[in-house]
């Protein structure tokens, strides 16, 4: 008797290759190349000698962190690069970063930390915009929000000046601060975390954030992250539900505004392995995404964060 797969579950095993008779089989087992980009990880070291400011001491993160950690972790589909996303405020850790970078091309990117209210900041985003690896920064909704009311962008310009992004932060409506630096500086790429940290329930979602959502995609050099969804899912504390179903009607929101094409998978891992492990978070999305397509899947997956970030193909990186 034949069986059958459905659509995700063929997508999530197969990387979306159409099995169509005997002669592609071989090609089949041999789990043909889908690219899986995280795009939203930390990394850390408490045993270096100047310690850490994050996470603290006694917090069940508190151990160290490195790629090769996220390599020997269960995934449903195989992690094939990273992201990283700098959670130290210490100008230094930048080129901690750096250096773990150049020695794995594992690592496609970071993205820096550094205040654009500290003496210096141009001068170190020059600096850093040197190294092809550095890819953006990250800054707080506040942080935005601030500078626009003060039309005090020049801070922004030179990261765009560089071909460099930003990821912004924050509560629900970061999106709709976003959406309105994205009116200003179209030719800035920008990146919103986390969905904009909306609480995920199993009400329906907020209609403040559903309109900050599409407010922030109504600009094309915006892009969303599906990240931190489990940690969205598990406010009250607990293990987050893995049932796409709960979240459909929220991820439904944001690719009806942002559409296959800007929207970009990213685990925040090792935070959300408080909420679900790894595979599960995984396959949450894939379960999702798979029911869109395999070029949707190629999109989420790696294709968006590469025109986003701009990160380029590494020597020595294997696919699977």
């Amino acid at each position: 008797m034949t069986q059958y797969l459905s659509r995700r579950r063929f997508l999530s095993t197969a990387g979306g290759l159409a099995v169509t008779g005997p002669a592609t089989i071989v090609e089949a087992s041999r789990k043909p190349a889908l690219d899986v980009i995280d795009c939203h990880t930390h990394f850390y070291d408490p045993t270096r000698p100047e310690g850490i400011p994050w996470p603290r001491k006694g917090s069940s993160l508190y151990r160290t962190v490195l790629p090769r950690h996220l390599r020997a972790l269960t995934h449903a589909r195989k992690v094939t690069g990273t992201v990283i996303v700098e959670a130290s405020n210490r100008l230094e850790d930048n080129q901690w970063l750096l250096d773990i970078a150049k020695d794995d091309p594992f690592v496609l990117g970071v993205v820096g930390h550094l205040d654009p209210s500290q003496p210096g900041y141009v001068k170190n985003v020059r600096r850093f915009a040197r190294n092809r690896l550095f890819r953006g920064i990250r800054v707080s909704q506040g942080l935005v929000a601030s500078r626009l009311k003060s039309n005090s962008l020049d801070v922004f310009k030179v990261l765009q000046d560089h071909d460099l992004e930003l990821d912004v932060n924050g509560g629900t409506v970061t999106p709709l601060v976003v959406s309105r630096l994205a009116a200003r500086m179209p030719g800035l790429r920008l990146l919103q975390n986390h969905m904009g940290n909306v609480a995920i329930t199993k009400a329906p979602p907020p209609k403040d954030w559903v309109s900050n959502i599409r407010a922030a995609a109504s600009h094309k050099n915006v892009f969303c992250k599906v990240s931190a969804m489990v940690e969205g899912a598990s406010r009250g504390g607990g293990k987050a539900p893995t049932d796409v179903a709960f979240y459909k009607p929220y991820l439904d929101v944001v690719w009806e505004a942002f559409g296959d094409d800007r929207v970009i998978y990213g685990s925040d891992w090792p935070v959300s392995e408080r909420a679900a492990s790894y595979r599960q978070q995984q396959q949450i999305v894939l379960d999702y995404v798979g029911d869109r397509g395999r070029t949707a899947v190629k999109q989420f997956f790696s294709l968006n964060s590469q025109r986003a970030y701009k990160w380029v193909e590494r020597d020595g990186r294997t696919k699977t």
